[in-house]
């Protein structure tokens, strides 16, 4: 998985997981080969990272709730790093203090009832596309915080992601 601490991130999706369990294994397996995709997606800046959401077929509804979970994991996942100072200063900075606003903002998102089909199918469209370049430029801009050497950046294909 990468740097030290790598899967500290994976130890705590899966704390109430019983390693005895017959798809626990499974799991860490699926887990790791989305962090490593997910990573290559992001490190390579081809404009492939997607959003893990349900596909566009299902409801809004449905869409629009799991893209306000998704704002929230991505959150929670931003503030559990162990380099809380040097990510608070990053954080508070624009423009991740804007990204931040936003993507609280959105954990309250919900379908517009009186707006039709198209219109909110619309703006989950725009909602997607903003947070995948949010979560690309958050990524790049925490790049230092991944790769200090020497204060410049070094990424390596190896190193994880946090």
């Amino acid at each position: 998985m990468g740097e030290e601490g790598g899967a500290d991130w994976l130890a705590h999706v899966l704390q109430d997981a019983d390693p005895a369990n017959d798809t626990h294994s499974e799991c860490l397996r699926l887990m790791d080969d989305l962090y490593a995709e997910t990573y290559r997606q992001l490190i390579e800046r081809q404009s492939e990272f997607s959003l893990l959401l349900p596909d566009d077929t299902e409801p809004a509804a449905t869409v629009t709730a799991a893209l306000a979970e998704w704002c929230e994991g991505f959150l929670h996942g931003l503030v559990s790093d162990v380099k809380a100072d040097d990510l608070r200063q990053k954080l508070a900075a624009e423009p991740l203090s804007d990204i931040i606003r936003d993507l609280l903002e959105m954990t309250r998102a919900s379908v517009d009832d009186g707006a039709n089909e198209d219109t909110n199918e619309e703006a989950l469209t725009e909602l997607v596309e903003y947070l995948r370049v949010a979560a690309q430029l958050v990524f790049e801009e925490l790049a230092e915080l991944r790769h200090p050497v020497h204060g410049a950046m070094a990424p390596q294909e190896s190193d994880a992601l946090h």
